[in-house]
């Protein structure tokens, strides 16, 4: 399996073999679905709250005796069936929504989305990406020129989510460069996910002979 290395002009800088095990499993969306719906419920936060009948305030008395007055019993205004009172099963913020990965599934639905963005086209390889300074110019000139390969068009127009830029080692002047590009992220190819690589269009990976050298 073999594709087309480019530079970071856009012009091709030659050939590399890619691993099978990455780059060319088949498609399986039902791990690719548990590994994305895990991930984004355990990144969730709970904001709403809602209190129970021991912690709304008040109802401490009991509205009137037990027996003799021909109305129902009560044995407290605070009761979730009163107006004022407590909520029942109501949201939670200190719910837990964290679902457990396991590490061989996580890195297998990795393996499967980029062997299916690859087939698809989506994934761009490049020789080397840096920046001797950070310069936005220099940044934006390069995904120009990435725009101007076929296939990656959208590098120029879309406006949301264009690509992650992994590295195999982060530059402070490329972080720089990009910093004002809120359609891309940079970072190290160890750390993309399924998520990140699902959100975005395209994925570029800078030095691919040193990441999947044997």
């Amino acid at each position: 399996m073999e594709t087309i290395v480019y530079n970071q002009s856009g012009k091709e800088a030659g050939k590399i073999k890619l691993p099978e095990a990455i780059f060319g499993l088949s498609w399986n969306a039902d791990l690719v679905h548990q590994v994305v719906v895990s991930m984004n419920s355990s990144a969730r936060h709970s904001i709403a709250n809602t209190k129970t009948r021991g912690e709304v305030s008040g109802g401490g008395k009991k509205p009137w005796q037990q027996k003799g007055t021909g109305r129902a019993r009560h044995g407290s205004t605070r009761s979730p069936i009163w107006v004022g009172g407590g909520i029942a099963h109501g949201p939670r913020a200190d719910k837990n929504y964290d679902r457990k990965i396991n590490k061989k599934a996580k890195a297998k639905a990795l393996y499967t989305i980029l062997s299916k963005k690859f087939k698809d086209g989506e994934v761009l390889f490049v020789d080397s990406l840096s920046f001797a300074t950070p310069k936005a110019s220099e940044a934006k000139n390069t995904l120009i020129a990435f725009s101007k390969i076929k296939g990656f068009e959208k590098f120029a127009t879309k406006p949301k989510n264009v690509a992650i830029l992994s590295v195999d080692k982060k530059n402070p002047a490329l972080v720089k460069s990009f910093k004002n590009f809120g359609n891309l992220e940079v970072e190290e190819f160890r750390n993309i996910n399924p998520v990140s690589v699902l959100n975005h269009k395209y994925l570029v990976i800078s030095n691919p002979k040193e990441l999947f050298k044997n």
